[in-house]
């Protein structure tokens, strides 16, 4: 009897087979070798084996506590964008706003009928802004006001240039067509470049769309009413 009553470390920790043979206990039958492991981890308190929430691991994930605001402040000092690319950014920014306001300021005074100048907004956009794709509706711009003011070579070369860059764009074709068909005497052409015009937007055939919507110039109005009247 006094062997049973031996304290639990002295059984785990005993080299004596026979006394390992009489427990009944599954868990007490542990080789000689791992016997101080096993006694190290009965002897540990079961609450700390578990992480379980507690007011004090809130604080520590919380933004108010040590670790949170360590995780805060690595946040806020991660920059994923480089200084450089952010000035770079904003530069071109800047410049596509200028090219949106100059061709903006274009087509107002083609509206209003002032051609010569709008022939100077259109220009400027042409010549500073050519990585931007809205360049290409500046020249188209720039094409019906050289038209305009008496350059109609120019302006056909750079209705022909822009029905290429911009294949599909309807305005461009119908007003090359009514160039191609006065100016150049090539109806056969004409009538390619408005039968692409008018296939995508048949209100070109319109002389009031293209007057009032469009705000053609007055000489560009005439040669679509040749080429449609076939006069």
């Amino acid at each position: 009897m006094g062997a049973c009553k031996a304290p639990i470390f002295h059984l785990l920790s005993s080299p004596n087979p026979s006394t390992t043979k009489t427990l009944k206990n599954p868990l007490l039958l542990i080789p000689e070798k791992t016997t101080s492991r096993r006694f190290l981890l009965f002897s540990i308190p079961l609450s700390s084996l578990f992480i379980l929430p507690s007011s004090s691991s809130n604080y520590a994930l919380s933004n108010t506590g040590p670790a949170g605001s360590f995780m805060a402040a690595l946040a806020a000092s991660f920059e994923p964008v480089s200084k450089a690319e952010r000035d770079a950014s904003a530069a071109i920014t800047r410049r596509v706003a200028e090219a949106v306001e100059l061709l903006e300021k274009g087509k107002e005074l083609q509206a209003q009928g002032d051609f010569s100048k709008a022939l100077q907004f259109f220009t400027l956009v042409v010549e500073n802004y050519k990585d931007f794709a809205l360049t290409e509706y500046a020249r188209v711009g720039r094409a019906l006001a050289l038209y305009e003011v008496g350059d109609r070579e120019e302006a056909i070369a750079e209705m022909e240039d822009v029905s290429i860059s911009l294949k599909g764009y309807p305005e461009v074709h119908a007003a090359l067509a009514a160039a191609l068909y006065v100016d150049k005497h090539a109806p056969l052409l004409a009538e390619n470049q408005f039968a692409i015009a008018t296939l995508l937007d048949p209100k070109f055939t319109d002389l009031s769309y293209v007057r009032e919507t469009k705000h053609w110039p007055p000489s560009l109005v005439s040669s679509l009413q040749h080429f449609i009247t076939l006069s």
